[in-house]
């Protein structure tokens, strides 16, 4: 987020490259900075002569740099974006022979979504000599959250560490996904708010007590009766609740309490450090691994491992997901 920051401000001051090369597995970013170079880096009335749009799939290497060669007309640049440019990954080393010689009044923008340069080839050290080599990596699950705190804070909004684990155990590390309910949120809700679990329930539909997060606290603390209120409210609403989730998060809860229990050092602190875990949920996991000492918890990966095949459809055809579940609860919790 630091290195977008910076590469946002550098366009904003008028430091311009004549490359850009936006790629790597995570879209939202190469979506933000090539929009926010299609948006500002021309005026108005320079983009009609001046600024094109092309999609991989449209074009080839030879039609992009053709493109590229030209001058502006009545401006300073012109900029072209290539956007899917994954499409073209066949064939993207052939704009080593531009990049090594690229036009300086064009700004070329390349968004090569999913996929990455081969550090070591021609292209990508031609590149990185005169212009913008970005790789936008996927964020892992743990670092959602401290990534919905940042951007929120950016538009004077805060969000409690449930609000945040809410959105992430719903709409997975998608952060397009995320981005676009906390636009709606940012909309319905003044600024200085602090965003709640109500607030994702009442907007967003995410119920708040009846969740995957309460699911994992429910067991954690072997409160038999509201384990099985959450399960019996998924095995009536399956499709906003698939198992296949379910067991998936509860089997990484399961793993962590693994690593917790190898754990020397059992301070608050450290255990949020070694799980990658917001410090305001230690106390879940440390309650967690007292009620299910080492044995039971590898008793419970294996079950999980178990019910993932299940869940997936393979020999449990005929069983609907509200048993399958009510039988994992049963296995783990007795």
């Amino acid at each position: 987020m630091d290195e977008v920051k910076q590469l946002v401000t550098d366009i904003k001051n008028g430091n311009l490259k004549p490359i850009y090369f936006l790629m790597g597995e995570e879209p939202y970013y190469i979506d933000k900075i090539s929009d926010f170079i299609e948006n500002s880096v021309l005026s108005e009335e320079e983009r009609g002569f001046n600024q094109m749009v092309l999609y991989g799939r449209d074009v080839t290497v030879e039609d992009v740099v053709g493109h590229a060669k030209r001058f502006p007309m009545m401006a300073e640049y012109q900029v072209v974006i290539v956007k899917e440019a994954q499409d073209l990954s066949r064939t993207i080393e052939k704009f080593a022979s531009y990049a090594a010689n690229p036009q300086p009044t064009t700004i070329l923008v390349i968004d090569y979504k999913y996929k990455k340069l081969d550090k070591r080839k021609a292209l990508y050290k031609a590149i990185n000599k005169v212009g913008v080599v970005f790789e936008s990596k996927k964020l892992y699950e743990n670092q959602v959250s401290d990534w919905i705190r940042r951007v929120l804070a950016s538009k004077k909004y805060t969000i409690t560490p449930k609000a945040a684990q809410m959105l992430v155990e719903f709409l997975g590390t998608d952060l397009s996904k995320i981005n676009n309910e906390l636009e709606k949120l940012q909309i319905i809700l003044p600024k200085e708010t602090q965003i709640t679990p109500e607030h994702i329930e009442e907007n967003i539909g995410i119920s708040k007590d009846y969740n995957n997060f309460e699911l994992r606290k429910a067991i954690g603390e072997r409160n038999t009766q509201k384990t099985y209120k959450i399960i019996k409210y998924f095995g009536d609403n399956p499709k906003d609740n698939p198992m296949v989730v379910t067991v998936s998060l509860l089997f990484n809860f399961f793993s962590q309490l693994l690593h917790l229990h190898g754990l020397n050092d059992k301070s608050s602190r450290h255990v949020a450090q070694a799980l990658k875990v917001n410090p305001y949920f230690v106390n879940e996991y440390l309650t967690a691994a007292k009620n299910y000492p080492m044995r039971k918890v590898s008793s419970v990966v294996a079950t999980l491992r178990e019910f993932d095949v299940k869940s997936k459809g393979v020999g449990s055809n005929a069983v609907s997901q509200g048993d399958l579940l009510k039988e994992l609860m049963v296995r783990i919790l007795n």
